[in-house]
């Protein structure tokens, strides 16, 4: 878990509340806020708080501490008005970070005007998501670096297991580096799903499974085999 591990998430439609669920499953404080209390039924058990308030009342939010955690979520789309609201609130009791749901450009540029240090268009990164499977279904993970360089995590083709980096030549003929080898613990040494993290060498060899930390070029990125 990150540094910041007390959120408040505010709106239970499908967005916040699959937020305000993955964030608690990751042992995360979770403040889970909405003004309908039926909204909040579902999700109590599942979360640290779960209240039924106006999020556009900064004495309610300090009242149930929202000025005390780490980073807040407002997860109202529909509303645009009330999102702003809240978003100018939040950031008003002090809460140093606010992340705010936009559902077009034009909104997320208003919310980060009145005080939002991100926006979320979840349908424009889902499509973005989509996009990048679909052009490179071998890339599991992808961080964008800039200039367009991404660091991404793909699983090793088949044809790759049993070589060496060195015997691969993946630096000079693929033109990435391998940065990191991500291997999944035997099953008789560790039932978690845990990974071990190698850093690579010339030596190191890949085996059948492993995932691989690779920073290049989204075009050499692009032209990995997949298999």
């Amino acid at each position: 878990m990150s540094p910041a591990n007390r959120f408040a998430i505010i709106g239970m439609g499908r967005f916040g509340e699959r937020l305000a669920r993955g964030l608690a499953a990751a042992g995360a404080e979770v403040i889970a806020v909405d003004k309908r209390a039926e909204l909040l039924e579902e999700i109590r058990d599942s979360v640290t708080l779960a209240v039924a308030l106006d999020a556009t009342d900064e004495q309610a939010l300090i009242a149930q501490g929202l000025d005390k955690v780490d980073a807040a979520v407002v997860g109202i789309g529909a509303a645009f008005e009330e999102s702003a609201l809240a978003t100018s609130a939040l950031k008003r009791i002090g809460v140093p970070r606010v992340i705010s749901r936009a559902t077009t450009p034009a909104r997320g540029e208003i919310l980060s005007r009145i005080g939002a240090d991100d926006i979320v268009i979840p349908e424009a990164e889902c499509a973005d998501r989509w996009c990048q499977r679909l052009v490179m279904p071998n890339v599991m993970e992808k961080i964008d670096l800039g200039h367009a360089h991404s660091l991404v995590q793909i699983r090793a083709p088949d044809s790759w297991a049993g070589k060496t980096l060195e015997q691969l030549n993946i630096r000079k003929k693929w033109r990435v580096n391998v940065v990191a080898i991500r291997r999944l613990l035997p099953d008789d040494a560790q039932r978690t799903g845990s990974y071990v993290i190698d850093m690579p060498m010339p030596d190191s060899r890949i085996e059948l499974g492993d995932l691989l930390l690779v920073v290049g070029s989204n075009e050499a990125i692009e032209a990995l085999p997949s298999q």
